[in-house]
């Protein structure tokens, strides 16, 4: 046992640092949720390797939003969420390979932050890393 503690510790580190890469994605840009003839806008979030895609998530106001989630394939786990119960908005989801989705209606503008909030051991959390963005609610 004690001779695989530290091919464990190893594998953790490298996972850490390949994971903290600095090199993530960098076409994440910002999306404009469609507004559908059901009039519900639509949009989807992928999360992967310490980024969320899109970065940027515009949506109307007092509209209904349904948000397609999903995260790439791999062994980090990673969850969405974003607090901000003033704008009637309230996710924390884990985010799996096969797509799930949430729906709501923000009642009131602004830029609301979403990011993930797994964190392993003493490494920093995976929103100190980057996976992180921004809900905008326009008028």
């Amino acid at each position: 046992m004690r001779k695989l503690l530290p091919i464990f510790i190893a594998i953790l580190c490298g996972l850490a640092t390949a994971s903290a890469r600095a090199d993530a994605p960098q076409e994440l840009g910002t999306v404009v949720a469609r507004l559908d003839a059901d009039g519900i806008q639509r949009a989807a979030i992928v999360g992967g390797d310490y980024f969320f895609k899109p970065r940027h998530l515009v949506v109307k106001v007092n509209l209904p939003v349904e948000l397609t989630l999903s995260r790439e394939t791999g062994i980090v786990p990673h969850t969405l969420v974003i607090k901000a119960p003033e704008a009637g908005i309230v996710l924390d989801r884990v985010l799996s390979t096969e797509i799930g989705k949430v729906t709501f209606t923000p009642t009131a503008t602004g830029a609301y932050p979403y990011y993930c909030r797994n964190k392993l051991l003493f490494f920093k959390s995976h929103r100190e890393q980057g996976m992180e963005g921004v809900l905008e609610v326009v008028p």
